[in-house]
């Protein structure tokens, strides 16, 4: 199985890969060199580092890099519950806007690294370039669109509807970044995607080895196979006998 690899992408804005999915189109050079002057390249993160933690006050917007992020708070009784998963390309940091400070934690899934945007440097430049500006409004848009999407799953999907919604979701993300959507690896454990999708990690277990017995997919460690495209987005949309028995909340 070919592997994902991450890990290798250029440093200036104006030729780096993933500019098409978190810059605006469209930029003049001028522009794209304003920017360029305010974007910093933090530190490699290592498995459990964290980029952020709640109740850090807001000082840059941040774009992955390389390896992937996940985004956590804490509940009243301490528990922990994640709220994302983000890949090269995808911006965190915006859940900070609202009161100049954190609200949910970023760490490393793996070794990572992120381009920093300085938050008021930022906005500078944004009232330079309208486009940016438009871009961030865009940005903050697909936020609440990706907290939408989650609350509809986890309230409304059945436990197989949910595994196949987080990996055609996975799919179409590696995918807009130029790699194979049919063969990917996951980062997050058995454990965080449970966490993620209200499921405890033994439904979670049991529904994998289900899809694999299946043939929806072949699972080779953290590395995912996709076989059954067709049967898979039909779990999505809840077109499945399968899925109307499996309890919503397993």
């Amino acid at each position: 199985m070919q592997l994902v690899d991450l890990h290798k992408f250029k440093i200036s804005c104006s030729n780096c890969n993933l500019a098409e999915l978190c810059l605006p189109r469209g930029l003049s050079n001028d522009e794209m060199d304003e920017l360029d002057k305010v974007v910093r390249q933090t530190r490699p993160l290592h498995k459990g580092d964290h980029l952020f933690r709640s109740g850090d006050p807001l000082s840059s917007l941040y774009a992955v890099r390389s390896g992937s992020i996940k985004l956590y708070i804490h509940s009243n009784d301490g528990d922990e519950q994640i709220i994302g998963f983000y890949l090269p390309g995808e911006i965190i940091g915006l859940d900070g806007m609202e009161h100049n400070s954190h609200s949910c934690s970023a760490v490393a899934l793996e070794t990572s690294s992120s381009c920093t945007f300085p938050y008021t440097q930022l906005t500078d430049v944004c009232k330079k370039i309208p486009a940016l500006q438009d871009q961030m409004f865009r940005l903050m848009g697909r936020e609440i669109s990706y907290e939408n999407k989650l609350l509809l799953t986890i309230s409304k999907k059945s436990a197989e509807e949910r595994i196949a919604t987080f990996l055609s979701s996975l799919s179409l993300r590696f995918r807009q970044l130029g790699f194979s959507a049919d063969e990917f690896k996951l980062s997050m454990s058995r454990q965080e995607i449970g966490n993620y999708l209200g499921l405890t990690i033994e439904t979670v277990s049991r529904i994998f080895s289900r899809f694999q017995k299946k043939e929806y997919i072949a699972i080779d460690r953290k590395y995912i196979q996709i076989l059954d495209r067709p049967s898979l987005e039909g779990l999505c949309k809840g077109n499945s006998s399968d899925s109307k028995n499996s309890s919503a909340c397993s």
